[in-house]
């Protein structure tokens, strides 16, 4: 099937879920988006296209509230947008899987490892955001955001990426602490690959030697890009991004 083709899928809770898939050799290769994100962004349809071209099987998708998939992003949580990684796995994906996790993805795909032990072999995590919401959002929100958080419900961000602000909810921070991850050891043991910029203004790049300290893997790397921003979507970055795959699919083959 063309990778242009958009799909779709009912969830449990009976939100339509989009994605976009290619058939080819396993591990399928999974794409899972970060905070606010969605799959027709530069790194996802870059690496799925490279992908393809090497006849490697690939999904992305969106989670509930982004792109293409229903549902407000307000109604989305970790758990609910776990709740849809996991319901696209086990539904529309077959065999080992190799998960990739950018940002908040990476979070994700944390968890998702953790809950489907049997099928995830490795992992490659692009600037990961653990515990994003109580390591990152909770603290650098001011008095008076947090007040709205707590109060109304919802603290309206500003956006560096977005003319429209980010709603940050109740929901979310207080849902986050049911999935936090960092306070233990993580016992993932397949092969890990980290990609992380030093210029990233969004997520410390020291949390991923934190991180890498976290997981029960042996093999676990790590790539800094001197000036890399959050993004890593420059062309030079994008390169590196599908060596880095291309050595982790070697790894697994």
């Amino acid at each position: 099937m063309p990778i242009g083709v958009i799909e779709s899928s009912l969830n449990a809770r009976g939100m339509r879920i989009a994605f976009q898939r290619s058939e080819g050799a396993g591990p399928t290769l999974v794409w899972i988006c970060g905070f606010r994100s969605d799959m027709g962004g530069t790194k996802a349809a870059w690496l799925h296209a490279r992908a393809d071209a090497a006849d490697r099987a690939f999904l992305r998708f969106d989670v509930t509230g982004c792109g293409r998939s229903g549902g407000a992003f307000e109604d989305g949580t970790i758990g609910v947008w776990l709740a849809d990684a996991l319901h696209v796995i086990d539904t529309v994906s077959e065999g080992p899987l190799l998960l990739i996790g950018s940002s908040m993805g990476g979070w994700l795909a944390l968890l998702a490892a953790r809950a489907r032990p049997e099928r995830v072999k490795g992992l490659m995590l692009i600037a990961p955001a653990p515990d994003l919401t109580e390591r990152l959002m909770w603290p650098e929100m001011t008095d008076a955001a947090r007040k709205d958080v707590l109060e109304k419900g919802v603290w309206l961000r500003p956006s560096a990426y977005d003319d429209t602000p980010t709603p940050i909810t109740r929901a979310l921070i207080e849902d986050g602490r049911h999935h936090l991850l960092m306070a233990a050891a993580i016992p993932f043991t397949g092969p890990v690959r980290i990609v992380h910029g030093q210029a990233d203004p969004d997520v410390p790049w020291v949390l991923s030697l934190e991180l890498a300290e976290r997981l029960a893997s042996e093999d676990v790397r790590l790539t800094f890009v001197k000036n890399g921003d959050h993004r890593l979507s420059t062309p030079r970055d994008l390169d590196l991004l599908g060596a880095v795959l291309d050595d982790l699919c070697r790894d697994l083959s």
